[in-house]
């Protein structure tokens, strides 16, 4: 919930407003705003301030509630990471509506909630048909006015919190920034990230008296703005927040935040990382606080920016040229106090760590006395505007972009006074910025690694040291015109990785990759990247099994520009050597180290995919293995793209607001693709069908156990018993929705991890986003359940608590109140699901690949036909809950293959008191024998896996 790397500048500077105002509509947007809508504006009596603002983007409406307190707030010694934990509480209900009644509330609207906790604010967010705008004011008020919960509900939340810190665990530049703050800051609360002290988390059992405390001082109306987004008249909006929001009382409550003092001089610390890992090396300096009117922070972040970005001499030098570092990134948060940014590097080798970090010392030094170019600039003040102007395309991202900046002075103008700020900025500003803030006194460098790094990295230089001496056409074209000016288009190929050929798996994904980030026979990559930093323009690319898609996105302005610089890389292709090393190596760190070493969920997901696709064009990951990686060669890319990428391969697609001349020029350009079908397509891959219980355990050093199992099933978005599954799947585990079945069985209501859900589609990176992206094609699919990381000691009884609720659902199927619920909620959701311009095309682009009609209508169709019974038939037909192949990753394989074999009684404890109807459920689920035999279950090394 709480992120870490995402920048998002937020207000500082609180303006004084009177207690009560008029609702008071704001004057007509000017061209130089970045939000162009007519915003309304009223503060309460009470101090609650209240922004409606009509987006023009027809059925949806977004509520999202930023409070004025986040980790910052948490002066007071062991209450670290509470701002985060309450965050949690505030999802435990009210008498009036208890957690059942309420998400069954929140479920029949349709809607998709979440919230998160950052340094400064904690927000709440809830997208929803516009309908039920009353309805979501009306509980969300109850639950800010009238949030009450049971200790032992205290104590069932306070461990799925410690399981959200053992699922960050194995993130090494997660506890590297925890290094780096505790090291920065000795008084000032920015000394712990969001999450807290792991000793302050651990104890959060023991305060629940604590917990009530901290709800009566900072939830209270004056910290508070709600903002009300979408298809909403502002005078009825407002009179239904006065009609259930006035009543909450003011609070008296102050606490002042102990100040920094002013850095004492330069600072290293080092991480050892148990596992292998590559290197990491960062510097930060104390940067300053966020504001509206004084230019030293954006200033600041801007200089960042050009000189780390991607299109810095740095970047093309460490990451392009000399290949020494994967990753090169500025971090430049916006904070309410002083705090730091960061300039950092993941390095390939640990011997090269030393060079990397005097690299990054020396372009620091540098900025000191050469200012950056206007021209540059210029162009980076373009890209910021345009750079968000084209993310505001649903009503949800204009609320939560919004609610970033408005949660400090809860004002809708400081978003637009910040980026006027922006275009106000000179190079003499950004080099004073430089000469205040980027000094020896305040710089911290931390770096993080599993092998020895070379001697001296520990004795920091005097960045004046480091300052350089004198001398140094055969396709249709699907249109979806809308009044959006950002243009997206896709570029789907019906190429991917079942086509790799043996000994070559991640071929299709490297030959894309070259395509999209390694520049045109014209242009290097540096240069294509330079070109469109000032026009904001984006060419990425996406390989799954069975497509490979090409994305651009421009804003209309910028059309004719970005077709010369970006559609050459796809029609002529540079495919340089240097170029092909970068990203075979970015490639194979992606599935060694991003996919294997640090993230076992996603792994567990990817290796049962493996299993049950083991033979098939399905049985090796997207990305490769690490013997397929290695062996691929550039001509191996040549060969692939030339019998890959012709137009008979190719369906194409683009939305905004289109000329019939943008549309004729693209497919003018893609024409110059090569005629022919491309490569042949595969057979359906046939998945094994497990006898028993089949179990891989992934031998793994780990804080935690991930559990992933499911079966192949015949079913996808073409086959009659889809929206049937879909229902299914829903009701026993919406993808990180509360409500859903498995959440509340192992989750909500035995704590035992962060959430459960269950999927009949691939769902790749699913950790990392609500949605599944589009363009992930596959002729077969697998029925999976996704278990969160548990304690290990929890595994045995995880699995059979799963088992045992998805039999019960096969067994005895929903009922018809089950049923209706699920499907009414669906029939609304499908729209949310679909809500972005980059959804609504690619999902396009997905039916006409699976010959079904538009998505949303496909389903509302299908859905409005069902019946309980179908559904129940679908069930007893497709999934089982005795024949499933199952992975897990864990640290004792061995102990937990005993625990298997031996069918031995699962113990569970809880902190809280529970129900003794649970605990008798827990002893007889615990008892329920597996019958796993012993050939069924196997051990692999974590090293072994996806090795060949």
């Amino acid at each position: 919930m709480s992120q870490l790397f995402k920048y998002v500048p937020l207000a500082a500077m609180a303006i004084a407003v009177p207690a009560c105002a008029a609702a008071a509509a704001r004057p007509a947007p000017s061209r130089s705003d970045v939000l162009p809508f007519n915003a309304t504006e009223k503060q309460l009596p009470n101090g609650l301030k209240v922004i409606v603002v009509p987006t023009g983007f027809p059925n949806l409406v977004s509520v999202t509630i930023p409070v004025q307190t986040g980790s910052r707030n948490e002066v007071e010694p062991g209450k670290s990471g509470f701002a985060h934990f309450f965050e949690h509480m505030m999802f435990r209900g009210t008498k009036a509506y208890p957690p059942e009644k309420y998400q069954d509330i929140i479920t029949k609207a349709g809607a998709r909630q979440n919230a998160y906790t950052s340094d400064d604010l904690t927000n709440y967010y809830t997208t929803f048909a516009r309908q039920d705008l009353e309805t979501v004011l009306k509980v969300e008020a109850d639950r800010f006015q009238h949030l009450d919960y049971s200790e032992a509900a205290f104590k069932t939340e306070s461990r799925a919190v410690l399981g959200e810190y053992n699922k960050n665990s194995a993130n090494p530049m997660q506890k590297l920034f925890e290094a780096q703050r505790d090291a920065a800051f000795n008084t000032h609360t920015y000394k712990h990230t969001t999450m807290g002290f792991l000793k302050d988390i651990e104890d959060m059992p023991n305060q629940y008296a604590y917990s009530k405390t901290f709800f009566d001082r900072w939830y209270r109306p004056e910290r508070t703005t709600i903002i009300i987004a979408g298809d909403v008249d502002p005078k009825s909006a407002i009179a239904l927040v006065e009609k259930y929001w006035s009543g909450w009382k003011r609070g008296s409550y102050k606490v002042a935040v102990p100040a920094e003092p002013a850095p004492q001089g330069a600072q290293y610390r080092h991480v050892n990382w148990p596992s292998p890992t590559l290197p990491l090396v960062t510097v930060a300096f104390r940067a300053p606080a966020f504001s509206d009117t004084n230019k030293d922070q954006a200033a600041l972040s801007m200089l960042l920016s050009l000189s780390f970005g991607r299109t810095s001499p740095l970047y093309k030098r460490l990451v392009q040229d000399e290949q020494k570092v994967d990753q090169l990134f500025d971090y430049t948060p916006a904070r309410v106090d002083p705090s730091l940014v960061t300039i950092g590097a993941r390095v390939k080798k640990p011997e090269d760590a030393l060079y990397v970090r005097n690299a990054i010392l020396e372009t620091v030094a540098r900025l000191h006395d050469t200012p950056v170019t206007r021209q540059a600039l210029e162009e980076a003040q373009s890209s910021e505007k345009y750079g968000l102007i084209r993310t505001l395309d649903n009503t949800d991202t204009v609320a939560s972009t919004l609610a970033s900046y408005v949660h400090y002075d809860r004002s809708y103008g400081t978003i637009n006074r910040y980026y006027r700020l922006i275009d106000t900025l000179t190079p003499a500003d950004l080099q004073a910025a430089a000469r205040k803030y980027l000094v020896d006194a305040s710089m911290v460098v931390t770096t993080l690694s599993h092998e020895a790094l070379p001697v001296g990295i520990d004795a920091l230089p005097k960045l004046a040291d480091m300052a350089p001496k004198a001398g140094d056409a055969r396709f249709d074209l699907l249109v979806q015109k809308t009044a959006l000016p950002q243009i997206r288009f896709k570029l789907l190929f019906e190429a991917g990785s079942s086509q790799d050929p043996a000994g070559k798996e991640g071929l299709a994904a490297l030959t894309a990759a070259m395509v999209a980030r390694a520049g045109s026979s014209e242009r290097k990559y540096d240069e294509v990247t330079k070109a469109l930093f000032p026009i904001a323009g984006g060419f990425f690319d996406s390989t799954d099994k069975e497509m490979t898609t090409f994305t651009g996105t421009i804003h209309r302005d910028n059309w004719n520009q970005f077709l010369d610089v970006a559609l050459p890389q796809l029609l002529t292709p540079g495919f340089r050597e240097d170029d092909f090393r970068r990203l075979k190596d970015a490639q194979k760190n992606a599935l060694v180290l991003d996919l294997k070493d640090n993230n076992e969920e996603e792994f567990g997901k990817e290796r049962l995919q493996a299993n049950i696709f083991a033979g098939t064009p399905y049985g090796h990951p997207v990305l490769g293995t690490v013997k397929g990686i290695e062996s691929i060669t550039l001509d191996d890319v040549r060969q692939f793209y030339r019998q890959a990428y012709a137009q008979g391969a190719l369906h194409v697609g683009i939305s905004g607001d289109v000329t019939p001349e943008m549309t004729a020029q693209l497919k003018t350009r893609l024409a110059g693709l090569p005629e022919g079908a491309g490569l042949p397509r595969i057979a359906r891959p046939q998945g094994r069908k497990p006898q028993g219980l089949e179990v891989e355990i992934i031998e793994k050093n780990t804080r935690a156990t991930a559990i992933s199992f499911g079966l192949p099933i015949e079913v996808n978005r073409a086959h009659p018993d889809f929206p049937a599954l879909w229902l299914a799947k829903t009701w026993l585990g919406e993808h990180r929705a509360s409500n859903s079945y498995l959440y509340q069985r192992i989750r909500e209501l035995r704590g035992m991890n962060y959430g459960d859900y269950a999927y009949i589609e691939a769902f790749p990176r699913g950790m990392f986003g609500f949605f599944p992206s589009p363009n992930l094609g596959r002729k077969s699919q697998i029925f999976e359940v996704w278990i969160r990381p548990v304690a290990p000691q929890n595994a045995h009884m995880a699995l059979r608590i799963a088992l045992t609720e998805l039999g019960k659902l096969i067994d005895k199927g929903l009922s018809e109140e089950q049923f209706a619920a699920t499907r009414d909620y669906l029939m609304k959701n499908v729209f949310v699901m679909t809500a972005t311009q980059d959804a609504q095309l690619g999902y396009a682009l997905d039916s006409q690949w699976y010959h079904t009609p538009e998505f949303t209508q496909m389903m509302r169709d299908g859905l409005s036909k069902l019946t309980a019974a179908d559904v129940n038939a679908a069930m007893r037909k497709h999934l089982s809950a005795q024949n499933l192949s199952v992975v897990f990753i864990t640290r004792d394989a061995a102990g937990l293959k005993d625990k298997l074999l031996s069918d031995a009684f699962s113990p569970i404890t809880y902190d809280a008191t529970k129900p003794q109807a649970l605990l008798d459920e827990d002893k007889a689920i615990g008892a329920m024998k597996l019958g796993i035999r012993p050939e069924a279950v196997k051990i692999t090394p974590a090293a072994q896996a996806f090795a060949q």
